[in-house]
């Protein structure tokens, strides 16, 4: 019997469709969570091979850029997690900082083109 492969979902602004439907009909396992600091708990006990995040710029962090590094740091431990992060297009340029710092699957600007989305998760849920 084939294991499903388990899925991440942060949504903490959200303001767009729930894209559980997809994650299922891909085979995927489905966990939420509306805040960074449930996810990293809900991350280590997990370890889902797929994690999908809004990239949500801040400029008044003083020691970092989004509501990502903590995650994405994280996540570095894991053996084999890969993430998936939706953004807006004005803060691209922000998001070009945490690609340097940090390997990142797939980035899709809202508003989210299923199509690609479907392609990203395709991607990773190819067998071993």
């Amino acid at each position: 019997m084939k294991t499903k492969k388990q899925l991440l979902a942060v949504v903490e602004l959200g303001g767009y469709p729930d894209f559980s439907p997809i994650y299922e009909s891909m085979g995927f396992e489905v966990s939420m969570e509306n805040s960074v600091r449930n996810a990293i708990r809900t991350l280590k006990k997990l370890k889902p091979e797929v994690v999908v995040a809004e990239f949500n710029f801040q400029s008044d962090f003083r020691d970092r850029t989004s509501n990502l590094e903590s995650l994405l740091s994280t996540m570095q431990w894991l053996d084999k997690s890969e993430i998936v992060i939706f953004f807006e297009k004005e803060y691209e340029h922000q998001l070009e900082k945490l690609k340097v710092q940090y390997t990142l699957h797939s980035t899709l600007s809202f508003p989210i083109d299923e199509t690609c989305l479907r392609q990203a998760l395709h991607e990773l849920n190819q067998p071993e």
